[in-house]
């Protein structure tokens, strides 16, 4: 099964590398000729998870790191140091605002171990 998952997903890459359109008639074709047995129903899933997407910009991004979470505390002193603290103390603010409304929801009267 391994080889019918590379098979389908390198058939993928090369309909994108053509510039062509990415469908479970063109996946199941490429592999076909391969010589893999595929079932349409890989082809049908990964043709529609592909739909709309440019497959070559998501190779191209995939180190790019964009979706992590964003890493704070280091640029701070430089900031503040530059004439920027205003920034920070905003953020400090908005830090102190959230957690008085994560306290305000024990006011309920009861908890979780009542």
């Amino acid at each position: 099964m391994a080889n019918a998952d590379l098979a389908a997903t390198y058939a993928a890459l090369i309909l994108a590398d053509d510039g062509l359109e990415i469908t479970s008639e063109k996946i199941l074709k490429l592999t076909a000729a391969a010589d893999v047995e595929l079932e349409p129903i890989w082809a049908t899933l990964l043709a529609k998870a592909l739909e709309g997407k440019n497959v070559k910009e998501l190779l191209s991004n995939v180190g790019a790191g964009g979706g992590g979470p964003a890493v704070g505390g280091g640029g701070g002193a430089p900031a503040a140091a530059a004439g920027g603290g205003g920034a920070a103390a905003a953020e400090e603010k908005v830090e102190e605002k959230k957690e008085e409304k994560e306290e305000s929801d024990d006011d309920m009267g009861f908890g979780l171990f009542d």
